[in-house]
């Protein structure tokens, strides 16, 4: 059985606490390269390969994620 069938076939609280679980660890990329972004120096660099909200992803993701598990957690 592949992935697929195997997440369609888990329970809606499984299957929001799994969704919820991707967005933390996005939001912890998301943090991970604002730390990275903050600490350069060079900002023509910076310049060079662009500007992306890390911060504003970071925030929209945990509260998803942590929605989708709270979500979860009283759907049991």
């Amino acid at each position: 059985m592949d992935i697929i069938t195997q997440f369609e076939l888990l329970s809606d609280a499984a299957q929001l606490a799994i969704i919820g679980g991707l967005f933390w660890v996005f939001a912890g990329f998301a943090a991970l390269m604002e730390r990275r972004r903050v600490k350069r120096r060079d900002v023509d660099r910076l310049e060079q390969v662009g500007w992306v909200p890390w911060t504003g992803l970071f925030m929209a993701a945990a509260m998803i994620g942590g929605g989708c598990i709270v979500t979860a957690l009283g759907a049991r």
